[in-house]
């Protein structure tokens, strides 16, 4: 195991490194920007090292000043968490030539999984459904044209090294596809310096569900059952839940036998998440696969038990997993609530600044990931999440309940945020009876006048 690592991320994920870190004895460094200099988590930490300034370019996102943090403080690994360097096959490769060990995938599968189209062909051959497509990226107009009329429209522009949404675009007539495709390769060469795309068919309000997977150097992958990702706002999800309403015990073991073929193609180590689409007829397809611990690991920790921060450290180090998939059982029911410094009656707007009071809930089955705190202040340099409020109880219903107590319980003063939205979307009757979808925020809560 390792004596001392990198933290190189910041907020409520860089508290939870920590906290794993601690419990397995492994001394931890933090890194951390100007802005971030009254971060709470920076009294937990070993040792601390001010990366640079609040712009995450000069910090958080600036390779040669984190490799010499890590030199300088004599560390074995660097832990990137989710975000920033996470799925950066670059910075793994300068970890690995600077002998530090990168907790997460080797920089080759990073790269294989990390391009969309890529990925696709590789669902392909490990014989895992995909949706209907392009063969590989489309390069010109013409070329979009005959692929979408060939598959049929609606269809969807896709950005090949895309995430959160961007560079993705959905055409409904030849117009519309030429006017999408070249607003979506121009998103794409913006966020990512890659204009590549490819084309598949739309499929329209479907569940978003994941698998997560676990793999070792020895060859040895497992599926940790299910996350239904559905309720979404532009791509962003907001509440995640284990185990989905939608699947069966046979679409689980179909969906995590996909998973876990799709993980040996690409010869998967660490933690990742292999993502599929379901349609209303209860067929599944791969959309992708995020070479990296995700936001709601949590709730997989809830119904598994199994500490996956914990895991990525001993797999990263060279252990073998310790259990085999016949090991892996599911315990009740966990939903997670995304809290984010937002205003959901202005269309989401950032709602940075200072927290006045900050009770978080408590009580039985209720988990609060967050780094704030009364008087902190939320900078406005990064992502707006404030902390994940988690209710795990022995059925669906049960934890739903639980979870709309601890919101009612949960007192933010200062910035707006998404609690009210929470409730409305948890007090929901397709919600309830778990019918909804990811175009459910979309259909009944983004033209609300008000949110109360």
């Amino acid at each position: 195991m390792f004596r001392r690592v990198l933290v190189a991320n910041r907020g409520e994920i860089a508290q939870r490194i920590i906290r794993a870190c601690r419990e397995l004895g492994i001394e931890t460094v933090v890194i951390y920007s100007e802005a971030d200099a009254g971060a709470i988590y920076l009294r937990q930490a070993d040792e601390t090292i001010c990366i640079g300034p609040a712009l995450a370019s000069k910090s958080y996102l600036n390779i040669p000043a984190i490799i010499s943090a890590a030199e300088i403080a004599d560390v074995e690994a660097i832990v990137p968490g989710y975000g920033f360097l996470a799925e950066n096959a670059h910075f793994a490769e300068v970890c690995r030539s600077c002998n530090i060990q990168f907790v997460g995938p080797d920089p080759e599968t990073i790269e294989a999984v990390g391009n969309k189209s890529n990925a696709r062909e590789m669902a392909i051959r490990a014989g895992v459904p995909v949706v209907p497509g392009s063969d590989g990226p489309v390069t010109d107009e013409d070329q979009a044209l005959r692929t979408a009329r060939e598959i049929g429209y609606p269809v969807m522009i896709k950005a090949s090294a895309g995430g959160g949404g961007r560079g993705m675009r959905v055409a409904s007539n030849d117009p519309s596809l030429i006017n999408s495709f070249h607003a979506a390769r121009a998103e794409a060469e913006a966020a990512f310096n890659d204009d590549t795309v490819y084309l598949e068919k739309f499929v329209e309000n479907p569940r978003h569900v994941e698998i997560q997977i676990l793999g070792d150097r020895s060859g040895n992958i497992v599926a940790l059952g299910e996350r239904d990702c559905s309720v979404q706002r532009r791509h962003q999800k907001l509440i995640e839940e284990s185990p989905s309403p939608a699947i069966t015990p046979a679409m689980r073991e179909a969906m995590s036998k996909a998973a876990v073929a799709i993980a040996r193609e690409a010869k998967y180590h660490n933690a990742g998440t292999v993502e599929f689409l379901l349609d209303r007829n209860n067929d599944f397809y791969f959309i992708e696969v995020n070479a990296r611990i995700q936001v709601e690991h949590t709730v997989t920790e809830m119904v598994t038990g199994i500490d996956l921060i914990q895991q990525q450290l001993m797999l990263a180090s060279g252990r073998d997993l310790e259990f085999t998939q016949d090991d892996v059982e599911v315990r009740g029911h966990a939903i997670e609530c995304r809290i984010n410094a937002e205003d959901p009656d202005k269309d989401f707007q950032p709602s940075p600044g200072k927290i006045d009071l900050f009770v978080p809930p408590g009580g039985p089955g209720v988990r609060v990931d967050t780094h704030c705190f009364g008087g902190y202040s939320i900078p406005s340099n990064y992502d707006s999440m404030i902390g994940k409020l988690l209710a795990h109880r022995s059925d669906r219903r049960q934890a739903i309940a639980t979870m709309l107590r601890a919101l009612d319980e949960f007192v933010i003063e200062g910035p707006k945020t998404t609690i009210p939205l929470h409730r409305r979307i948890l007090a929901h009757s397709d919600f309830r009876a778990g019918e909804h979808d990811t175009g459910f925020v979309e259909r009944y809560f983004s033209s609300h006048p008000r949110i109360s």
